[in-house]
């Protein structure tokens, strides 16, 4: 599923609003990928704490977030732009790709609950097709 010029122009309308927001967006996406999904903690073991709100979710929070805003900045080429990330992922971390899934749902509640008035349905579609496709272009290095 392809992003449509539509879809890249709600996209980054709706990541301006909510960028200011995103260290807590993405601390509290990742708190709730932890415990709805608490196989997804094998992949930080080596945190001391992995509760919800930890300082160490915190900062990959922040982290995840500042990698979504690269890929906002990249939307033409998600691909290319995100082979980097793709080769940490794949041969450096070894994350199962499903796991980026995971993550984009747990995004996508995120967002729902924070920003009510802005998650309109056109909204909400654009950031899934965008997510899929963030994920996808993720996973390039794992073919």
């Amino acid at each position: 599923m392809s992003l449509t010029s539509k879809d890249k122009n709600t996209i980054k309308g709706f990541w301006a609003t909510v960028a200011p927001k995103a260290e807590d967006i993405g601390t509290d996406a990742l708190s709730r990928m932890l415990v709805v999904y608490p196989q997804t903690k094998t992949y930080f073991s080596h945190w001391k704490d992995l509760s919800p709100g930890s300082a160490p979710v915190r900062k990959h929070g922040k982290t995840v977030m500042s990698g979504v805003a690269e890929a906002v900045s990249k939307i033409d080429d998600l691909t290319n732009g995100l082979l980097t990330l793709s080769e940490l992922h794949a041969f450096q971390l070894r994350v199962d790709p499903a796991n980026f899934k995971i993550l984009s749902h747990n995004l996508l509640v995120v967002l729902a609950i924070q920003f009510p008035d802005d998650f309109t349905p056109e909204v909400h579609v654009a950031m899934d097709k965008f997510l899929s496709a963030l994920a996808l272009a993720l996973s390039e290095k794992y073919r």
